[in-house]
C-alpha cells in the first residue's frame, strides 16, 4: 500500500504528530509493554500533555471507526496504543497553517507490526483521524488522552467533505484500503508460498 508509513523508519509523519517506540519485554511466560511513563517528556508533560484518563475500545476484524468519516478534538490530544490485533490508523492534516496540510498519513499499529515496531502515537489536536482493524482478529485499542471526555469537544467530518486523498489523488475511502491490504496480504502469501515450495 503505497501511502503506509513504516512504523520502524516514521518518514513523512503529519507536523505535530508524535510516535513513541514501545518496548516488547517478552520471555516464556508472554509479553509486558509499558505504554505511558511521566517520564516520557515527549508524550506526556503535566501542563501541555497532562494525563487525564484510559479506556480500550475493542473492534471487530474488518470494521472502521468511523467508516464513512473523520473524529477530531478541538482540545484533547489521543495517545493510542495497539494491545492486541491490528489496525490502520489513519491521521489527515486539514490545518490550513500546518506545514504539512493537507497530507494523509497511514500508520499500521499492533502485533503484525513485530516486537520493534509497536508503536505509542498522539494525535495532535484538530487532526483528522480514524482507524480500520485489519487482519481475522478483534484489535484492542488503548487511549490515555490529555482531556476527560467532552462531547462538545469532538467534531465528525465526512471523508468526501474533508477532501482527503491519497498520494495519487485518489478519494480516501476505507474501502480503498481494505482492498489494498488484502492485495498486499495476497501478494506476500504468494511469495512466501514460491520460496517454501521453489519456483
Amino acid at each position: 500500500m503505497h501511502d503506509l508509513i513504516d512504523p520502524r523508519r516514521l518518514d513523512g509523519l503529519i507536523a505535530d504528530v508524535v510516535t513513541r517506540r514501545l518496548k516488547v519485554n517478552r520471555d516464556a511466560r508472554g509479553i509486558l509493554v509499558e505504554t505511558l511513563r511521566i517520564d516520557w517528556p515527549e508524550v506526556y508533560t503535566g501542563d501541555e500533555r497532562p494525563f487525564a484518563q484510559a479506556y480500550y475500545s475493542l473492534t471487530n476484524p474488518g470494521v472502521a471507526r468511523d467508516e464513512d468519516r473523520w473524529h477530531y478534538h478541538h482540545f484533547q490530544e489521543d495517545r493510542f496504543v495497539v494491545a492486541c490485533g491490528d489496525v490502520v490508523l489513519a491521521l489527515y492534516d486539514w490545518r490550513p497553517t500546518s506545514p504539512t496540510y493537507r497530507r494523509l498519513n497511514l500508520i499500521p499499529l499492533g502485533e503484525g507490526c513485530g516486537d520493534d515496531g509497536q508503536l505509542l502515537v498522539v494525535v495532535p489536536r484538530n487532526v483528522l483521524h480514524a482507524f480500520l482493524v485489519v487482519g481475522d482478529r478483534p484489535a484492542l485499542l488503548l487511549n490515555s488522552p490529555t482531556q476527560l471526555y467532552n462531547p462538545e469537544d469532538e467534531g465528525r467530518i465526512p471523508f468526501a467533505e474533508a477532501g482527503a486523498c491519497f498520494s495519487d489523488a485518489t478519494p480516501f475511502t476505507w474501502d480503498a484500503v481494505r482492498a489494498a491490504w488484502a492485495a498486499g496480504n495476497q501478494a506476500a502469501s504468494s511469495a512466501a508460498s514460491r520460496g517454501s515450495t521453489g519456483p
